[in-house]
């Protein structure tokens, strides 16, 4: 017997999550008859692991194994009836099972009533779709009264799938117990095939439901954002027609107002939208996973799918490039009003430097014939100290004459006066850095 290869290379971390990423979620055999109640609920990580716990109490009540820790999905025989969980990003999807349907009132007595009502109790998040399904070998009958009482006289939905080898029928209605309904005809399908068509009814309605919620969400901002839309179409009018710095920026703070409004719906509803968008992707995918054919005389679920759902969307995806758009428009207002601002701002600034610069002309020439006069204030107290230097001196004696001299040294004086002021006026010109420290 040959030995066992080594693995030689180095294995990517993810590598087995990989591979067992396509048995996450099986299809499971599922035998006809069958009563099925399931159950999805929005939830967040704390609540999700709340089901976790709760699901594990349930398996020590009944004595079954428990969920592996970190286990995304779980399929258990309860005795009785079957459980399916799974936790997904933003809900938790519960399948109870029970072998059997009451052929008189199918029904009349649900597969979830076996669970304990206490532990149903605390199930934690916001339930989205609650429906129940059955599942019939040809025992039920099929006649229009027939059906008018299974789904309380609500319009009935019809579709031939799987090569005509079973049928499915539902109303897309809450009835009376607040649940929907499902009806499978089982017209020859083996326990796999009827698992993949019980799983594909399943998450259709599922996911019908999760691609609506961002529906109402769209029908709430459509009225808010006319009237932004209104609101931003007049202050556009009103911008041609401003006179002052003030208005400017009263107008420039109302757009901003309406940007933050804007960016708040938008950041509500781009997650929502997105989502909607992936879970409508998935109902088309299981559509197409159904194989169906129309019956005659009635709607098929892709009809009723394209009448309904499709509308929605599309409202959703409007409004979302409605939300863009608006947002662009409303940006480019607020630049054309920033630039109005700013080309304002540098109008005063230039009026502003301009009367600057008129008054430093005029210190200027002030400063000028302050010169002057203190140049000649200075020669006239140089000149009388003169005067005290002379009275000192022999003048006589020497045959000089004081006026004589005070007269000659006024010249002089002046010129000297004003050559030193000069030369301090032109050191303080160049280097005016250094003169400021000396």
């Amino acid at each position: 017997m040959a030995e066992p290869r080594k693995n030689v290379f180095q294995p990517h971390p993810l590598r087995e999550a990989l591979y067992d990423e396509l048995h996450i979620r099986p299809f499971h055999n599922i035998e006809t008859p069958q009563q099925i109640t399931h159950l999805t609920a929005c939830a967040q990580p704390a609540d999700q692991d709340a089901v976790f716990e709760l699901l594990c109490e349930l398996c020590r009540r009944y004595n079954v194994n428990p969920p592996q820790t970190g286990a995304v999905t779980y399929h258990q025989d309860f005795g009785s009836f079957t459980i399916h969980w799974e936790r997904h990003v933003e809900f938790y999807a519960l399948t109870i099972m029970q072998p059997t349907v009451d052929a008189s009132h199918p029904f009349q007595h649900a597969a979830i009533d076996l669970l304990p009502a206490d532990w149903l109790s605390k199930l934690p998040g916001q339930m989205v779709s609650a429906f129940h399904l059955l599942l019939d070998d040809q025992r039920l009958d099929y006649a229009e009264t027939a059906l008018n009482r299974y789904f309380e006289g609500h319009r009935v939905v019809i579709s031939q799938v799987k090569g005509g080898k079973a049928r499915v029928f539902t109303a897309f209605k809450l009835h009376g117990d607040g649940y929907g309904r499902f009806i499978i005809r089982d017209l020859g399908l083996n326990p796999s095939q009827m698992g993949q068509l019980v799983r594909r009814v399943l998450e259709l309605e599922t996911y019908r439901l999760l691609a609506l919620i961002s529906l109402p969400i769209a029908k709430r901002i459509a009225p808010q954002m006319v009237e932004m839309d209104h609101n931003l179409a007049k202050l556009l009018k009103l911008v041609t027609n401003l006179e002052s710095i003030r208005e400017e920026r009263d107008l420039l703070e109302k757009l901003t107002g309406i940007e933050a409004q804007l960016e708040t719906y938008r950041a509500e509803t781009n997650h929502r939208f997105s989502a909607s968008r992936a879970y409508f992707e998935l109902v088309q995918d299981r559509l197409e996973g159904l194989a169906e054919d129309g019956v005659n005389g009635y709607f098929s679920i892709s009809e009723v799918m394209s009448r309904r759902l499709k509308p929605a969307l599309r409202t959703c995806e409007s409004l979302q490039t409605w939300m863009e758009d608006l947002s662009k428009r409303v940006e480019r207002a607020s630049d054309l009003l920033r630039t109005r601002v700013n080309l304002n701002l540098q109008e005063q600034n230039r009026s502003l430097l301009s009367a600057m610069n008129r008054r430093s002309q005029l210190q200027f020439r002030l400063q000028e014939t302050v010169e002057g006069l203190s140049i000649a204030a200075i020669s006239y107290y140089v000149v009388g100290l003169f005067g005290y230097l002379f009275n000192g001196l022999p003048l006589d004696q020497w045959g000089l004459s004081k006026k004589a001299l005070l007269a000659a040294c006024i010249p002089l004086v002046v010129v000297s006066v004003w050559a030193v002021t000069q030369r301090i006026k032109h050191r303080l010109i160049k280097n005016p850095g250094q003169a400021e420290n000396a």
